[in-house]
């Protein structure tokens, strides 16, 4: 008998093949048994030779034997009576055992890819990651599990790496100032003849890098913060307006705005939300700095905000340099910038990794829209106030040819 290892100190358990081929064989001689227990009433029903015949008439036999009619019936019904149980109990028997066979085997072959989605993923690890099922069968239920197992694994290797990547890039990102910082160090340190300016020089070198050092462990925690709220409740959820949080924004980089020649168009209607003020801010403020900062001299930047039903939309756009429809969704991904990977390029590459998971905590979405003549345009939509913010949402990343 085939069964599970089981623990010790608990009995074995017999597996899904042989409860299969059991429950068969019951079926089967259940079926069986019925079949000969109508068989047997109908030969007793049906053989009635003898009331064809006179009453108290007699039966010459072949053996010379002479018997009443009545007798002569009796006679012949136990015969075939008994002669049908046990050729229809050996017939049974027969067709049990070729049937409990037959179901053992067909549903080891049914059961076959269960074995290989475990086999799969026992084998499993870091570096067996690329290992499929790849069911080749009918087209059956068991070939649905095998791929819904597959695709299962699609998945969990792409977030794998994914992973992976972001830890690479992350640590690149944090070694860059580090490796600055000590160089520039180590340089002055070095030369006998340094002066006070030189150390100032460094000294600003330094402090520039720890400042880039410490804006990307803080644009981390707050990515951390936005995705580990994904999928459940706020942990702060207060009146807050998306007007608001745009204005604080342009604000805040006003200087760079004036400094570039940027012509900025700004169109705030009310926008009110239920969410983090936190988070809603850090949002429209990567948002005007992406536009900024990826813009161009004398270039155009365009903001608006409002309410359409039981939604807002927060609106961010600017020239600049042309993006590739299919780049979009990778500029969501940390540490990409135009959909390329480019650690040690200007801003930390966080920005609209954070946009995406602050619009998926809050329920939203976020559309991102290349133009066609260069620059971006991002829009964010969240529930309304008036209505009860989705606890769950995904913030889908499209490129706007949806819209």
């Amino acid at each position: 008998m085939t069964v599970y290892a089981a623990a010790r100190g608990r009995a074995p358990r017999p597996t899904l093949r042989l409860r299969l081929t059991l429950l068969n064989g019951v079926v089967v001689v259940a079926t069986g048994l019925v079949l000969i227990l109508l068989a047997w009433l109908l030969v007793g029903e049906a053989i009635h030779p003898a009331d064809q015949l006179q009453p108290g008439a007699f039966v010459d036999l072949a053996d010379g034997r002479r018997l009443d009619a009545a007798a002569w019936q009796a006679q012949v019904v136990d015969s075939a009576s008994h002669e049908l149980l046990v050729k229809g109990l050996l017939a049974l028997l027969v067709t049990s055992l070729v049937g409990v066979l037959a179901a053992y085997v067909v549903a080891g072959r049914a059961l076959r890819p269960l074995h290989q989605v475990t086999a799969t993923a026992r084998r499993l690890g870091e570096q067996t990651m690329d290992q499929r099922i790849r069911y080749t069968g009918a087209d059956d239920e068991i070939a649905e599990l095998a791929r819904t197992f597959d695709a299962m694994l699609d998945r969990i290797g792409s977030a794998f790496e994914a992973q992976k990547r972001f830890v690479a890039n992350a640590s690149h990102e944090l070694r860059t100032p580090l490796a600055v910082m000590r160089t520039e160090i180590d340089v002055t340190l070095a030369d006998p003849e340094a002066d006070d300016e030189e150390f100032r020089r460094m000294a600003t070198v330094v402090r520039d890098a720890s400042e880039r050092a410490n804006g990307l462990v803080d644009a981390l925690l707050v990515l951390a913060r936005s995705e580990s709220q994904r999928g459940r409740r706020l942990g702060r959820k207060v009146p807050a307006d998306l007007a608001d949080g745009l204005r604080s924004a342009m604000s805040a980089i006003r200087g760079e705005v004036d400094r570039l020649g940027l012509t900025v168009t700004t169109d705030l209607a009310p926008a009110p939300v239920v969410g983090d003020p936190g988070l809603l801010e850090r949002l429209a403020g990567n948002l005007v700095e992406n536009a900024v900062r990826y813009n161009h001299l004398h270039g155009r930047l365009w903001a608006r905000t409002g309410t359409e039903g039981d939604q807002v939309f927060l609106v961010v756009g600017n020239t600049g340099f042309e993006v590739d429809a299919i780049d979009v969704p990778g500029l969501f991904e940390p540490f990409r910038r135009g959909g390329r990977e480019r650690t040690g390029a200007r801003g930390s590459g966080l920005g609209l990794s954070i946009v995406r998971a602050v619009c998926d905590a809050h329920g939203g979405s976020v559309i991102a829209e290349p133009q066609e003549d260069g620059g971006l345009e991002v829009r964010v939509t969240l529930p309304a106030a008036s209505i009860t913010p989705v606890a769950a949402g995904t913030a889908a990343v499209t490129d706007g040819k949806s819209r």
